[in-house]
């Protein structure tokens, strides 16, 4: 019990300092671009991240959760040389492919948003899709073996690069500073990030001079599932953004997005919480069964909800100051919209997890089929709303669209390993009492 309260500290501590420096390089860029661009460019250049975004999860889905699997089921050493290899190569393939269909898309988006910056943007992209390649084996490897140290520092180093550069835009404005440049320096910081990752993972790191093709069918086959998923599930969260640069014109994307970029800061913790559950739910259920998963969902979902609803009752009581001291006055009128994307953050943690469960459960089909749905369901009451109410109706069927799902997740937990709603916000006051509790035993100390 000791052992595995140190793994979920140790990794818990890891996994998030991760994904806060992430989401803080993400933050303190927009933080910059938001000001030093027109509202033109930001949208334009929100498009470009949504687009690279999904390729890259789409890259996620169908190395990652396989790779681990994989590694996690299979302890001899020449199995996992093998797999390694299967896995790398396999990955190289989709980068290739990947970056064909990039100047396919590059001239399809004419069409759709009609920008010679964004095709630009897009042509130079395949350089950092080509230089990803390394960087997201070598962090996989050592998310397999629990190493959430090596994630972290990788990924700190791939971000930082970025954000230093963005930091010398906004201080020296005058210096011909182009949007393409932001794309360049995203290839660079894949660089340094995959240097990174190799040199503190080297030591997990064992290749098969021979190409192993049943393992390569076995993780594509696994990983198709969860490409479907991780493509629907992105292509769900940012349908909306892509339709209103379509329907109306990229500064309607720019000040969404606004809102968007503030709300998802509260999916830190669920990001981070994912990350560490997967691997372990793999291998608990692996040894124990399915009926493991239930109480690591309960009570990760619990203790995510009582990180977030803070932070989401207070940007829905001041969100007028939130906007401000963010992105300024210029993007007050994302003010409602912001409202609204607040509570998508609520559902978030449910989502997230039942994903994970079901991956882990080895039932990605179904993870598949119902983030699919999702996607869909999400991009036709965007059509018809945002036709009808504008950048709002986007707001409002995303919404929607969350909820609906809510619901459908918690009843096939339900069915599947009995899963129980009110358990999990049990643990989520829980967090509350122990932390209340805890707060007052110090203050009496310091009182005495």
């Amino acid at each position: 019990m000791k052992k595995l309260g140190s793994y979920w500290w140790k990794s818990g501590a890891y996994t998030f300092l991760e994904r806060f420096s992430l989401q803080l390089f993400r933050f303190g860029s927009f933080y910059l671009l938001v000001r030093a661009l027109t509202k033109v460019e930001f949208g334009i250049w929100t498009l470009f991240l949504i687009i690279t975004a999904i390729v890259e999860v789409v890259r996620i889905g169908l190395i990652q959760n396989a790779l681990i699997k994989a590694l996690t089921s299979n302890k001899d050493e020449k199995v996992t040389a093998r797999i390694n290899t299967a896995s790398f190569v396999l990955n190289v393939i989709f980068a290739l492919i990947v970056s064909l269909l990039l100047v396919v898309i590059a001239r399809l988006q004419m069409q759709w948003f009609g920008d010679v910056l964004l095709e630009n943007l897009l042509h130079m992209y395949i350089f950092t899709n080509l230089l990803l390649v390394p960087f997201f084996h070598f962090t996989f490897v050592a998310q397999a073996k629990f190493d959430f140290k090596t994630i972290f520092i990788a990924n700190f180093f791939r971000q930082i690069v970025f954000f230093i550069f963005v930091l010398i835009v906004f201080l020296v404005p005058n210096w011909g500073f182009r949007v393409l440049h932001l794309a360049a320096v995203q290839a660079i910081g894949a660089l340094v990030g995959s240097l990174a990752a190799y040199w503190l993972g080297r030591k997990y790191i064992s290749f098969s001079p021979k190409l192993d093709l049943d393992w390569v069918r076995w993780l594509f086959h696994y990983g198709k599932y969860v490409i479907g998923t991780n493509l629907s599930s992105m292509l769900s969260k940012s349908i909306d953004q892509l339709m209103l640069g379509a329907m109306i014109s990229p500064i309607a994307t720019a000040v969404y997005g606004t809102a968007i970029k503030i709300a998802n800061l509260v999916e830190v913790p669920t990001q981070s919480m994912a990350a560490i559950v997967f691997p372990k739910t793999s291998q608990r259920i692996e040894e124990e069964g399915t009926h493991a998963a239930k109480g690591l969902y309960e009570k990760s979902v619990g203790v995510l909800l009582a990180l977030i609803v803070p932070g989401v009752l207070f940007v829905m009581l001041f969100p007028e100051f939130v906007i401000q001291l963010v992105a300024g006055d210029q993007y007050l009128d994302a003010v409602p919209l912001l409202r609204i994307a607040m509570l998508y953050g609520l559902f978030v943690p449910f989502s997230r997890q039942f994903g994970t469960m079901l991956d882990a459960m080895g039932k990605p089909g179904v993870n598949f089929f119902l983030v699919m749905m999702g996607a869909i369901v999400n991009g036709v009451l965007n059509y018809f709303m945002i036709k009808s109410m504008g950048i709002m109706g986007a707001a409002y069927a995303t919404l929607i669209s969350y909820a609906l799902f809510f619901v459908v997740n918690q009843i096939i937990l339900y069915r599947e390993v009995g899963i129980q709603l009110w358990r999990v916000l049990v643990y989520t006051l829980d967090v509350y009492s122990k932390g209340f509790f805890l707060l007052r035993k110090k203050l009496v100390g310091k009182g005495s």
